[in-house]
């Protein structure tokens, strides 16, 4: 609310919306959908992309209002926990506080390399 009230026309505010928080699914402990109209509520112009799409973040930031207008900008970057990773992203509460060590890790890194060639 004050971003806007104040003009701050200047403000970029990037949210992942992935779903997840450290407890669990966000909409568990409060949901905070539809995310894009509560933003606009309070008078923020907002974009809502595909947060894994390199080309539409680029093409985003890119097209940004100048600053000098007086409506803050919110990114909503819709996101999957653990992206590219397959047992991170069929199990993103275990892996949101958590660290990759030994086997665990040897077995994502080699996943990713595996895409990379």
């Amino acid at each position: 609310m004050a971003a806007s009230h104040y003009g701050l026309g200047n403000l970029v505010a990037v949210v992942d919306a992935n779903g997840f928080s450290g407890g669990g699914r966000t909409s568990k402990a409060i949901n905070v959908e539809p995310l894009a109209a509560r933003f606009e509520a309070f008078g923020w112009t907002v974009r809502e992309i595909d947060g894994h799409d390199t080309e539409a973040l680029i093409d985003t930031f890119d097209a940004l209002p100048e600053p000098s207008r007086d409506r803050p900008v919110c990114v909503i970057a819709r996101t999957v926990k653990g992206k590219g990773v397959r047992d991170m992203e069929e199990a993103p509460q275990a892996w949101h506080l958590g660290h990759l060590t030994g086997e665990a890790k040897d077995q994502v890194l080699a996943e990713i390399a595996g895409r990379m060639k």
